[in-house]
């Protein structure tokens, strides 16, 4: 059937996506073109083969655009943005150096948000990070996790969590930034994404998972995590930038899960795979799930990707970008229904 070009909510409208090459990005990428969109993609460089698939995504050709830009080069930035309704800013530092991870992710939010204000952009989705929500030691394990939660930066310093710290010192300096400019700010905070690859290289959150089938990891911790599929973060934040309603912070998670369950779902799909069976903690009681809340996304009419179903497409994308050896298997078919 033949999609009418003029009736998708993205037609006619040109947005930018900050980070294209990312894991989440790659995604939002793809899910924009789908919906009508023009992009403009920013990576450090167009040219690099490790961009190539986004160029292959269905509609690039005609209505993707890379552009080459930085996030502390303001001229960059500005010519990216120029002539856009919307930014979708996702690109960020990952590590666990204070200086690398802190003043890039602030200064580069605020360059963003600077530019999205000279182009009189409609809105700015911003990318933060369950790590800006949860970190505190003084909430009670059963209170319920919820957008207006921040995590306690003394805490993240003193337990040395940078990336907790980084991304709530960047997303509260977007908010102050895009209040004191005037610019419609939402954000959406994702718990560990997981799902299928589109970019050629494994991001830290895959890794979380590989380690487990690969044999590297022969016990898993006594820990909790919370997960959701990548295209339901995409599809997240094309739904914020795309309801004029929308404002403030967005919980984005499907489940918590102890380790323990994680590797007993992978080792009932994929028997055929080193996975752990002992937990490094026999001592300490099982950590238990905390509870939280994804209401306002339901709210939007936002529906979850089940977190088996996210654990299964995990690896089978690994199997398929060659990161993991395919077993010989009769039939795979029936495996995703158990």
């Amino acid at each position: 059937m033949l999609i009418d070009q003029a009736s998708l909510p993205g037609s006619g409208k040109t947005v930018c996506v900050t980070g294209a090459g990312g894991f989440i990005a790659s995604w939002m990428v793809k899910l924009l073109l789908e919906g009508g969109y023009s992009v403009k993609g920013t990576v450090r460089n167009p040219g690099d083969p490790k961009n190539g698939h986004l160029r292959e995504l269905e509609g690039a050709e005609e209505r993707l655009r890379l552009c080459r830009a930085d996030l502390l080069d303001p001229d960059s930035l500005r010519e990216a943005i120029n002539g856009c309704d919307g930014v979708f800013h996702t690109a960020s530092p990952v590590t666990d150096d204070p200086e690398e991870m802190v003043e890039p992710a602030v200064n580069g939010t605020k360059n963003v948000i600077i530019a999205a204000e000279e182009a009189k952009c409609r809105r700015v989705v911003f990318t933060s990070s369950i790590g800006a929500v949860y970190m505190d030691p003084n909430r009670s394990p059963d209170a319920v996790v919820d957008e207006s939660c921040w995590s306690d930066l003394e805490f993240c310093k003193n337990t040395k969590n940078w990336y907790c710290y980084g991304k709530a010192v960047a997303e509260q300096a977007a908010w102050d930034f895009a209040k004191e400019k005037g610019v419609d700010l939402v954000v959406v905070n994702p718990v560990l994404v997981l799902g299928p690859l589109l970019q050629p290289t494994i991001n830290a959150s895959i890794f979380h998972i590989l380690k487990y089938l690969t044999g590297s990891a022969k016990t898993y911790a006594n820990s909790v995590q919370a997960y959701v599929h990548v295209r339901d973060v995409a599809q997240a934040h094309i739904l914020v930038f795309e309801t004029p309603s929308a404002s403030g912070r967005y919980l984005c998670a499907e489940s918590v899960l102890h380790r323990g369950d994680v590797v007993e779902i992978l080792a009932k799909f994929f028997p055929e795979y080193p996975v752990p069976t002992e937990c490094s903690d026999k001592v300490k009681p099982r950590a238990k799930p905390y509870k939280f809340s994804t209401q306002k996304l339901r709210d939007l009419g936002m529906e979850f990707i089940s977190v088996k179903q996210c654990l299964y497409d995990t690896v089978k994308s690994l199997q398929e970008k060659g990161h993991l050896p395919l077993p010989p298997q009769p039939d795979d078919s029936l495996r995703i229904q158990s």
